[in-house]
């Protein structure tokens, strides 16, 4: 007998060899029905998996993330195995599970491929669905996958079974087709209900463009017919929401094929928005202690072989810039930290200047692929609101504490109230990623614990996530249609110190070694305002928006007022423009809604002479005729409102 573990804590006894389907149907008939996995001492496995010693078993349904893993990696075997038996003798890169849905990677030879297919595939996937197929693990020595590929002529394949161990190497069947996989995958077909081909883009063998461009298909299935449906309503509010739609719309900003892919250009209005958004985080900064400093765009490269990031990051860095004199070269930014270090040790230093805090809008540079630049989100040039605390080794909880203060109120101010803190540690069976001793990055694990508990935040602990020379505290994001993204992050790290040789005197008059915490809220100005597009949809907070107030003057003879009225709201700070287009007033109505313009103040004859102004918000609310000065109220109020902490 064998004794497994729920996750309630209570623990039952099997024979020895139980599966986890047998296990779940010892439960009850309705988790046996909806069972698609399962976690066995934190190995995701098959349920017909044999569990032959003690073990913590955590059974996965759809409601599970690890669950939906599976079911959507064995359904890129399904499309797989559709699109082999409709295109014979195509060849299959990759085709793992994704946060919605999942991809396969296809070389499709001489075979044309577009959204036109996706009838035809999505039809062959549901009748191969239909028939129950299971997916059968088999464990092959390296000469027999080299061997099976070979034969198929697969040059992917191959070059994956190449950079595996023997012994380690897994094919999963599923009826005729065969796939290198280290799975796991659902017992069958049977609960793959509903299927959706979503869209096709060209993706480099490897992530390399000097290889071959693959056919990338993405898909989603779901259960249930009325959970795809419900996520194809999703998808659509999406579409409305995407950032690169609305930075168009709204002119913030744009990008030049001749000033280089990934390099955006913001437009006036939207540097006026990264203004604000800068000007806003300085203001929570100077009440918090922080000094703004500026560096350069580049660096010499023994600047960051010293700090690491030569090591680390160089194969995504910009080629070195090599000047007249030989031997000297420069790197593209691809970090604030150690020009930051480089600070701090521009003079001897005290224990009483400490904790010390440089703040930055630093623009940093990374070498992305083509294939993976996404408008704002993934960009080659991109500012950070970085920060560096340098402090004791006592004060580190303390400043962890408040730059979590200033996180949250930032996520309060602009609306985001449905997050979540991930604090990302080291792998522990790979810490030859990572530089430090162990000692450091324990002392600097456990302070971020500790700081996350005692705001009460609600935490994941994620091995593997760290940053190569230290711990982080990431925040998660659900936006106001569910997606996730991570935004702000707070990391602590006792190595630069170390690497860069900072020190302090201490109140005993000895020399030691001060403690840095990265920090960026924002993440980077870029992805932010990408994120923030799509959460409002584009109606931005009042206090952040462009224009918040548009004069309509319903005829060429209102002008005078209409200027009068914008006069008025300019001197007090608000920003206003006029429609003085000959359009009708529906018309500049429709015009202004599309804008998102917060207030449109319509005047004529009647409000000329009483002094008043006819008020509508953005959405069709009419809130009336009144004074321009409780107009003013009005607006100075909703603003404090939003800004209140």
């Amino acid at each position: 007998m064998i004794n497994i573990t729920l996750p309630d804590g209570s623990v039952k006894q099997y024979n020895q060899g139980v599966t986890p389907y047998e296990i779940a149907s010892s439960i009850s008939e309705g988790l046996a029905r909806n069972v698609l996995a399962a976690n066995v001492n934190n190995q995701i496995v098959e349920l017909n998996r044999p569990i032959n010693e003690d073990a913590e078993v955590k059974l996965l349904t759809w409601n599970d993330e690890d669950g939906k893993g599976v079911f959507w990696h064995s359904s890129a075997h399904l499309m797989a195995a559709a699109i082999e038996s409709l295109y014979p003798g195509v060849k299959f890169g990759i085709g793992p599970h994704i946060e919605n849905g999942f991809y396969y990677d296809i070389d499709f030879m001489d075979y044309s491929i577009s959204s036109d297919d996706f009838p035809k595939i999505e039809a062959k996937m549901q009748e191969l669905a239909s028939q129950k197929i299971k997916f059968v693990r088999r464990e092959v020595t390296k000469a027999e996958a080299l061997d099976y590929f070979t034969k198929k002529g697969d040059e992917y394949k191959l070059e994956l079974i190449n950079d595996l161990e023997d012994g380690t190497i897994t094919f999963y069947e599923s009826g005729p087709f065969t796939d290198l996989c280290r799975g796991p995958h659902l017992y069958d077909t049977a609960s793959i209900k509903a299927i959706k081909l979503l869209k096709t883009a060209g993706a480099y063998w490897r992530g390399d463009e000097k290889r071959k461009q693959l056919t990338r298909i993405y898909a989603i299935t779901f259960p249930k017919k009325k959970e795809l449906d419900e996520y194809l309503v999703l998808l659509e509010e999406a579409a409305k929401r995407d950032h690169r739609k609305l930075g168009r719309e709204l002119e913030l900003f744009t990008f030049s094929p001749l000033v280089g892919q990934g390099l955006p250009l913001w437009l006036p209005k939207g540097a006026a928005l990264r203004d604000r958004l800068e000007q806003f985080l300085r203001k929570v900064q100077k009440k918090y202690g922080y000094q703004q400093v500026i560096t350069p765009h580049i660096g010499n490269v023994n600047l960051y072989k010293t700090s690491g990031h030569y090591a680390k990051y160089g194969a995504d860095s910009f080629r070195p810039i090599t000047t007249p004199q030989e031997g000297e070269e420069f790197f593209l930014k691809p970090m604030n930290c150690p020009h930051h270090c480089q600070i701090y040790a521009a003079r001897p230093r005290s224990y009483k200047e400490l904790p010390l805090r440089l703040a930055e809008f630093g623009t940093v540079y990374r070498y992305e692929q083509s294939g993976e630049l996404h408008g704002l989100t993934r960009v080659r040039g991109f500012t950070q609101d970085d920060a560096h605390l340098f402090c004791t080794s006592e004060q580190i909880k303390e400043e962890f504490c408040k730059v979590i203060d200033i996180i949250l109120y930032i996520f309060k101010t602009l609306k985001f109230e449905n997050y979540k803190a991930q604090v990302s540690l080291r792998d522990p069976n790979n810490r030859e990623k990572y530089i430090g001793t162990d000692e450091n990055w324990e002392k600097a694990q456990r302070a971020i614990i500790e700081a996350a508990a005692e705001k009460g935040l609600n935490t994941i602990e994620v091995e593997g996530e760290a940053a190569f020379y230290g711990p982080k505290l990431d925040f998660m994001v659900k936006d106001a249609i569910g997606r996730e993204w991570q935004l702000g992050t707070v990391q602590v790290d006792y190595n630069l110190p170390e690497r860069f040789g900072l020190e302090y005197t201490d109140a005993d008059g000895l020399k030691k070694r001060p403690v840095m915490i990265h920090r960026a809220p924002f993440g980077s100005m870029e992805r932010f305002v990408a994120v923030l597009l799509e959460h409002t949809g584009g109606n931005f907070p009042l206090w952040l928006t462009s224009e918040q107030v548009i004069i309509l003057p319903i005829s060429e003879k209102y002008m005078d007022y209409a200027k009068k009225v914008q006069a008025t709201l300019e001197e007090k700070d608000i920003r206003v423009i006029i429609d003085d287009r000959s359009e009708k007033t529906g018309r500049k109505i429709r015009d202004a809604e599309t804008a998102k313009i917060p207030f449109m103040l319509i005047v004529g004859e009647k409000e000329e002479a009483d002094g008043n102004v006819s008020v509508r918000r953005h959405g069709n609310i009419d809130n009336g005729t009144m004074p321009l000065t409780s107009f003013v109220d009005l607006i100075q109020e909703a603003i404090r409102n939003e800004l209140a902490n």
